[in-house]
């Protein structure tokens, strides 16, 4: 089973690489190779930094959304983005002006509003993983954030709490996306990694 993780000079490749491995991918192939994506059995998707900036980096790769296009949504690979890999399934983004992003699923990622509270942006550190809705792949627990921006929109199957419900998860189909860092997030993430490479939607 080969899992591509998607090199496209906007992740935390090292670290999310090494937890995949921990968690039992013994094939993974970090590429932004169109050719490899579109053979990959599963697809790893992070991003870190500025959605624009990320969406931009991505589409500079000639043909990598186009193959992502085709062996996730046509054909049903499992998919999983990570903070803002799972941004950019949204519609747009709304940090440094509005982009595009994949439109994968239906929504508009915007700053977290913490008007009227204590709470600090961006939010940072442990917080609660609260399900929605019954998710395989997705438990309560505790995770790792680090964002200033969330999704906001449909297919929400987790919540976390920071001056109100924050999304922490989305998922359709064969796509699942998570705000926090699993490979931040010590056995919960590692947990969540092994029931990805186990999944089959």
């Amino acid at each position: 089973m080969t899992l591509a993780l998607i090199d496209y000079q906007a992740g935390n490749l090292h670290s999310v690489a090494n937890a995949l491995r921990a968690a039992g991918c013994d094939d993974l192939l970090v590429t932004a190779d169109p050719d490899a994506v579109a053979r990959a059995d599963r697809i790893v998707l992070p991003g870190v930094g500025a959605f624009g900036a990320c969406a931009a980096a991505l589409r500079a790769v000639d043909g990598l959304v186009a193959a992502l296009e085709r062996r996730v949504l046509a054909e049903g690979a499992p998919f999983l983005g990570i903070c803002v890999g799972m941004q950019l399934l949204a519609t747009a983004g709304e940090e440094l002006g509005r982009h595009a992003g994949l439109g994968w699923i239906d929504g508009t990622v915007r700053r977290i509003d913490v008007a009227g509270t204590d709470a600090k942006v961006p939010h940072m550190g442990w917080n609660d993983v609260v399900p929605q809705v019954e998710h395989a792949l997705i438990v309560p627990g505790e995770a790792y954030f680090l964002h200033s921006y969330a999704f906001t929109g449909a297919h929400v199957v987790a919540t976390t709490d920071h001056a109100g419900p924050v999304t922490a998860a989305v998922a359709r189909d064969n796509v699942v996306g998570v705000q926090f860092h699993p490979e931040k997030s010590q056995r919960y993430g590692l947990a969540l990694l092994e029931r990805f490479l186990a999944w089959r939607p």
